[in-house]
């Protein structure tokens, strides 16, 4: 259960790497297929330099070379291809999902846009056609 959580960890910090780069990208003009690639790309190095030090931090615990240690190698050997799949997770599956949920959003944002720049924008009355002109007894009309 401790891999299991650690792992969890790892994927959830590079997740939120990349989407909160993604996101920082978006804000600033960008487009979502190009936030995703610019933040794969710039965040590429910090979380294979993540994972690479846990994968090697947990190599000694994997090949079991201590006293008991083949008691707790299983966990290391558990770790380590966790890591390696949550490596090919993040790099891939998050940025493909980013990209198809945030595009989506983006794409009925434009057709929105669209939509009202065609459509007739329908217009308040002037201020000067709600005051009554009858002789009801309304603002133009003479007191008496």
């Amino acid at each position: 259960m401790l891999g299991v959580v650690m792992l969890f960890g790892l994927v959830a910090k590079n997740g939120i790497l990349l989407v909160d780069y993604s996101n920082t990208l978006c804000k600033r003009g960008m487009r979502v297929r190009d936030a995703v690639l610019q933040a794969a790309s710039t965040r590429f190095r910090p979380i294979i330099m993540t994972t690479a030090a846990m994968i090697f931090g947990m190599l000694p615990l994997a090949l079991g070379y201590a006293e008991g240690g083949e008691w707790r190698q299983a966990i290391g050997t558990v770790i380590i291809g966790g890591l390696l799949s949550s490596l090919i997770l993040t790099l891939f599956l998050v940025p493909m999902i980013y990209n198809t949920w945030m595009g989506a959003l983006e794409r009925r944002a434009d057709q929105r846009a669209v939509r009202e720049e065609l459509l007739p924008v329908a217009r308040e009355p002037s201020p000067t056609s709600a005051i009554p002109t009858s002789a009801g007894g309304g603002f133009g009309a003479p007191a008496g």
